[in-house]
């Protein structure tokens, strides 16, 4: 079972998105568990204060690096049995090979299917949402493990992100998405995952008179093999180079 722990000032958000469809049956057959955690119940005040003005200036605001400490710190408890023992007092980076403490951040490593195969091995992924202007750079030398962002693009949180790396990632835990060959076909040896084109009844689909998009007929051929070497065509590993359209047809 992989642990996925958010830490956010905006829980309510991951609500109706964790208790529908596959993600939700996955938590109720224990396949993964999803906590998510309101950041400002480790503030230091009556007020719950998480962020505070930049130094040197600057517009809006940063999160501050206690609070997240704070959270990582009980958060790790969960998978490290001996925690005191294996935490560094210089720095608060995971000693634990099973655990990723990750930070979403717009200078991160952009987040790909290899990255989600691997961290379907662990054990507990901690995930880090910043908001406002980020959070203090402290947090990214000493207590994550690694920055991700989903492209090259800001968004207002990292509540979003999470909520594409839970998927990804849950999607490779076997009986996740139903049966474990329906991954086997999808996944290379390189754990890249193969897309290529699907279609459905009807075989043939009218817009309008005279105008039909049809199925590719060896699709309709009933041989497997030819099926298959169509799909090796077509297929294209996720983020690699697109088919053209006379492939796909062929």
């Amino acid at each position: 079972m992989v642990r996925f722990d958010i830490i956010t000032i905006f829980p309510e958000i991951f609500n109706s998105y964790l208790e529908e469809s596959l993600l939700f049956r996955a938590q109720k057959n224990k396949l993964i568990k999803i906590g998510v955690y309101n950041l400002r119940k480790w503030a230091n005040n009556r007020h719950q204060t998480v962020d505070d003005r930049p130094f040197g200036g600057g517009l809006g605001m940063v999160m501050k690096i206690e609070p997240v400490f704070k959270a990582v710190t009980a958060l790790k408890k969960f998978q490290i049995p001996n925690h005191k023992s294996q935490i560094n007092t210089k720095s608060q980076k995971n000693r634990n090979p099973k655990t990723k403490v990750i930070l979403f951040t717009p200078r991160g490593k952009k987040f790909d299917q290899k990255i989600a195969a691997r961290w379907s091995k662990l054990n507990q992924l901690i995930f880090i949402c910043a908001r406002y202007e980020g959070v203090d750079e402290r947090v990214a030398k000493h207590i994550a493990d690694e920055e991700i962002s989903l492209g090259d693009y800001v968004m207002m949180g990292g509540e979003v992100a999470a909520m594409v790396v839970i998927e990804t990632v849950s999607r490779l835990i076997p009986e996740v998405v139903g049966k474990p060959s329906f991954l086997k076909e999808r996944l290379t040896k390189k754990k890249e995952f193969i897309e290529y084109p699907q279609y459905t009844r009807p075989e043939s689909f009218s817009p309008k008179k005279g105008v039909f998009w049809k199925t590719p007929k060896v699709l309709l051929s009933g041989n497997f093999k030819k099926i298959n070497e169509w799909k090796k065509i077509n297929g294209r590993k996720i983020g690699g180079k697109k088919r053209t359209d006379k492939q796909i047809e062929k």
